[in-house]
């Protein structure tokens, strides 16, 4: 096989990569909870931008139920965001001939 073709096709995956990465910071996903009456929006990072909580699940006498809807809609978002990454990264390996197995970004 051809080293220096090997290498050109390593820097173009690298910058295809970049890019893909990039494109994903800028992606925003949206998880929810207790029927949507708590929404909250993730960067691509990780980072949240919106939080939304319907008045219906307010209730000053179980406070533990908003908390729990509000980690169940943050672990929602979470899981969308890497089943984003991950099927966006699929599509980008798609092309190369990869070992089974090969799991790639590192």
């Amino acid at each position: 096989m051809n080293f220096a073709l090997m290498m050109k096709q390593a820097q173009q995956m690298q910058g295809k990569m970049q890019e893909l990465q990039t494109r994903l910071a800028a992606t925003e996903c949206e998880g929810t909870a207790g029927g949507g009456s708590v929404k909250i929006t993730l960067t691509g990072k990780g980072n949240a931008t919106a939080l939304k909580i319907d008045s219906s699940v307010v209730n000053a006498a179980d406070v533990e139920m908003l908390e729990d809807l509000v980690i169940a809609a943050i672990n929602d978002a979470v899981a969308k965001k890497e089943a984003l990454a991950q099927a966006e990264t699929q599509k980008l390996m798609g092309g190369l001939n990869l070992p089974p197995g090969l799991n790639l970004p590192f």
